[in-house]
């Protein structure tokens, strides 16, 4: 009997979707042991480690490009456009090498999080497609117009192929999708005790005063670190790579390396506990992890990205959080942190179970 094996599709942006598909991996991987997982993205291994704990195989592959950006804001829409018309260009090249790839690892089911010719790809191959996401990247390119619309309308059709889609919390319609099932919160689960990361890292500031700044994989520029001496008595940590050496900011990928160079990578959502508010940029991942964790948001706001509304709308309604415009972020000298927290709008609380769930109705199939 060959293993049950598992071809995984990453969009090849930034680090959520990595990081919310890598927590399901992990899961199906825990509750059935000999699958095999093929991890397809241009997303760095180190990343996927970080959530999954047994190994994989990874075949580095882009079939999307999401949108180009230079860092976690700053958007760039004509290259974007360029590699998205390169990719609709070389797609049945595209589709004919995974399915040979497919074919010959008697792959049993394809998970996508969301390419849009990853549904192609399984239909090609005669094996279910599936795929989790709260947005579509048809819903991001239609509003930009022009060329786009082209875009949106051949990614809408490759949607329509999908066998399955499990919606997440915080979603548009999606509804190129012909079968939805929602489901709810997905992330990581935090690996430390909250003492155990206050040890580790010397930290003896309240909760309430220790905040983390973290804005994906793809960082942003000149954040304003000149701010915190204005907070002494605080805790700031980042994962920013380029920081200053100050008293009250710890740089948390060169602390980790000084503490242990074979401790597991340390996470976002591993300091989320310890923190009395985290400050962000709208992002699925970094969103669910701290709603699943109760961490309350202060989040800038982001123009021109049409989940950001959604995000943004979800956070005011589910968790104590501020929302800034960008120039209090940047031009202020931060008085927003001593200022109270905006209660949610909502008493109800969301399904904090998303990654489970999916990760039974894959394990249900595969087995």
């Amino acid at each position: 009997m060959s293993r049950p094996t598992l071809y995984i599709a990453i969009t090849n942006h930034g680090f959520g979707h990595a990081v919310r598909i890598s927590s399901v991996a992990n899961l199906v991987q825990k509750m059935c042991p000999d699958v095999l997982l093929i991890m397809v993205t241009t997303a760095p291994r180190w990343l996927l480690e970080s959530y999954i704990s047994g190994d994989f195989i990874y075949r580095p592959r882009a079939f999307d490009v999401g949108v180009i950006q230079s860092d976690s804001i700053t958007m760039d829409k004509q290259t974007t456009l360029e590699k998205l018309q390169e990719i609709r260009h070389k797609e049945r090249s595209i589709i004919a090498g995974e399915v040979n790839f497919i074919k010959q690892n008697r792959v049993d089911l394809l998970l996508a999080d969301i390419p849009p010719i990853a549904a192609k790809i399984a239909q090609a191959a005669d094996i279910p497609g599936w795929m989790l996401s709260n947005f579509g990247w048809d819903f991001i390119y239609r509003p930009w117009g022009g060329e786009f619309l082209k875009i949106a309308d051949w990614i809408g059709e490759c949607f329509g192929k999908c066998d399955r889609l499990f919606r997440l919390p915080l979603h548009e319609p999606m509804g190129a999708f012909p079968n939805i099932f929602d489901v709810g919160l997905t992330g990581g689960t935090p690996r430390y005790q909250p003492e155990e990361i206050q040890e580790k890292f010397d930290i003896h500031a309240d909760q309430e005063k220790t905040v983390l700044l973290t804005f994906g994989g793809l960082g942003l520029d000149q954040i304003p670190y000149q701010n915190l001496s204005r907070f002494p008595d605080w805790q700031f940590l980042t994962f920013d790579s380029n920081t200053p050496e100050l008293p009250n900011l710890i740089n948390v990928r060169k602390e980790s390396e000084k503490i242990d160079k074979n401790l597991p990578h340390i996470r976002p959502v591993d300091l989320m506990p310890i923190c009395g508010r985290i400050i962000s940029k709208p992002g699925y991942s970094t969103f669910a992890e701290a709603l699943r964790l109760e961490t309350p948001v202060v989040s800038l706001v982001r123009e021109g990205f049409a989940e950001s509304k959604l995000l943004l709308e979800g956070i005011q309604d589910y968790s104590y959080h501020q929302i800034l415009p960008p120039t209090e972020f940047f031009d202020s000298d931060w008085e927003f942190l001593r200022q109270p927290l905006q209660a949610p709008r909502k008493s109800e609380k969301l399904d904090k179970n998303g990654s489970e769930a999916i990760a039974q109705a894959v394990v249900g199939y595969l087995k």
